[in-house]
């Protein structure tokens, strides 16, 4: 998979937007204004993902391309390098998963308005 890709897949899932919060590098995709996906625009070598804090452990301990979150919180972010180890449909999936994470942790009335 490569950047563009990437962008395409998290712009297709309801509510996103994409925003360069921290300089013009750090390409983040935020559903409802939170944060769910962010990579480097220009070097594409990883994506941070939110994660159940269990799960994550588990993908660190199957997939040496899943690592903690960089410069996140560790219990609730991974580092997936994009390296080619991963197939794009886990990355994929776990995208998504953050994704799904971030809505089902948003108050009732966020979620509805996603849902119009």
């Amino acid at each position: 998979m490569n950047i563009e890709e990437f962008r395409d897949f998290c712009l297709s899932m309801k509510g996103t937007t994409e925003d360069f919060p921290f300089d013009e590098q750090a390409l983040v995709f935020k559903v409802m204004g939170k944060m769910f996906a962010l990579t480097n625009v220009d070097t594409f070598e990883s994506i941070n993902l939110k994660c159940d804090p269990e799960k994550a452990l588990e993908l660190r301990e199957q997939y040496p391309g899943v690592q903690p979150g960089y410069h996140m919180s560790k219990k609730h972010w991974n580092t997936v390098l994009t390296d080619g180890e991963i197939p794009d449909p886990l990355l994929k999936q776990w995208t998504r998963d953050s994704y799904d994470l971030v809505v089902a942790g948003m108050p009732k009335k966020l979620r509805s308005q996603l849902n119009e």
